[in-house]
């Protein structure tokens, strides 16, 4: 009899725990599920962080790369030129927008520069900052 009532007891507690037990595996499924869901969202933001940033260094890389080709342009258009050769005249480019720096003997060396590199493939504005040198008197 003693048997017989550890088995009554026993049964159904197993049969209960058997019943159960999915209802608790899919809650922690659940939350394995919802967790695992998480990591791969971080991972998606990771990568599309990663390609937004690298997108930006080549667009970056671009820009520089052409900022120097444009700038060798204009170089060289003030170098072959009768007008703007023998003067010591700075050019910089930043994202296609030429500065024009140093001293000029006269107007016409600075009109004719910048209309230089206006005319420079790949130019998007001039900025004519010269400056005037001072006349000679005798």
């Amino acid at each position: 009899m003693n048997n017989f009532l550890r088995l009554t007891i026993i049964l159904p507690a197993c049969a209960l725990g058997l019943a159960t037990s999915p209802l608790f595996a899919q809650e922690n499924n659940g939350a394995a599920r919802q967790s695992m869901h998480r990591a791969g969202e971080s991972a998606e933001n990771t990568a599309s962080d990663t390609g937004d940033a690298i997108e930006h260094a080549y667009h970056g890389a671009v820009t520089a790369l052409s900022d120097i080709v444009i700038t060798a342009k204009v170089k060289h258009a003030l170098h072959t030129n009768t007008v703007t050769n023998s003067s010591g005249l700075q050019v910089h480019t930043a994202a296609g927008v030429v500065t024009l720096t140093g001293t000029v003997p006269s107007p016409d060396v600075s009109i004719t520069a910048e209309r230089l590199a206006q005319q420079t493939e790949g130019v998007k504005e001039v900025r004519n900052e010269f400056t005037m040198s001072p006349t000679v008197t005798r």
